[in-house]
């Protein structure tokens, strides 16, 4: 349920944090230490093999992210959403990294270690290793400590956001943003949701929607669907007329 998953999502949150603080506490001579901080150069080698070996290869087809997207983020991610569907804990690990984020995001003890150049990458393997084993998935423990090893744990919130756009499209959900004058009711939200639903042609999907408040349209619409914009706005119409030659 939603609660459930709320509630495993906050205590995880609030682990990570007494952890983490925790660690700094009895290791803060390791964690100021400047030593392998220019020790090793970032590795090009490929993360899935890297990561989880080759074991995974023969069946990888089966198990790929549902978009394709290339670049850094999307190598980690890829890695990561492969070996959890593999593992049947596609679900889980999307709440860990969620909560991993949001605790990168509220704690600035936890982000300031995550984007320390000065604490070597072996000092923040080890410290995520001693976190995060036992109160996260292996998956997701050794995507944090091979972020480390990496020094690319100052790009883990932007792996996580590709990680939950691999799990919207498996979902089948088309994000879009309603921006109206003033706010919509119940009633309106509702009727526009059905529409767009229709509109977009999700096959056992859904659309999820937010909204937005903005005055200066004076009144109408405008709709964002992922990439796409549409503006039915008054603001627009009149400005419009008044590109208009008479």
């Amino acid at each position: 349920s939603f609660s459930t998953k709320h509630s495993s999502f906050v205590g995880l949150q609030c682990a990570i944090r007494v952890s983490f603080l925790k660690m700094l506490s009895m290791s803060a001579k390791m964690l100021a230490s400047r030593s392998g901080v220019v020790a090793r150069a970032t590795s090009n080698a490929p993360v899935v093999s890297s990561m989880w070996g080759r074991s995974f290869a023969s069946d990888a087809a089966a198990h790929r992210p549902p978009l394709d997207l290339y670049g850094l983020h999307a190598r980690y991610a890829n890695a990561t959403f492969t070996a959890a569907s593999k593992a049947g804990k596609l679900d889980i690990v999307e709440s860990e990294l969620l909560a991993i984020k949001a605790s990168a995001e509220n704690s600035r003890e936890f982000r300031s270690f995550l984007e320390n150049p000065l604490i070597s990458r072996d000092s923040k393997s080890n410290t995520l290793s001693s976190i995060l084993t036992g109160k996260t998935s292996p998956i997701t423990t050794n995507l944090m400590t091979m972020l480390a090893d990496n020094a690319r744990l100052s790009e883990v919130g932007k792996i996580v956001d590709t990680y939950i756009s691999f799990m919207k499209a498996k979902r089948g959900e088309v994000e879009a943003t309603i921006i109206s004058a003033d706010e919509l009711t119940k009633a309106q939200i509702k009727s526009i949701t059905l529409a767009m639903t229709k509109q977009v042609g999700v096959d056992g999907g859904k659309v999820v929607l937010s909204t937005k408040v903005d005055p200066s349209i004076l009144g109408g619409l405008q709709v964002q669907i992922g990439d796409k914009f549409l503006d039915l706005s008054v603001a627009s119409r009149i400005d419009a007329v008044s590109r208009t030659v008479v």
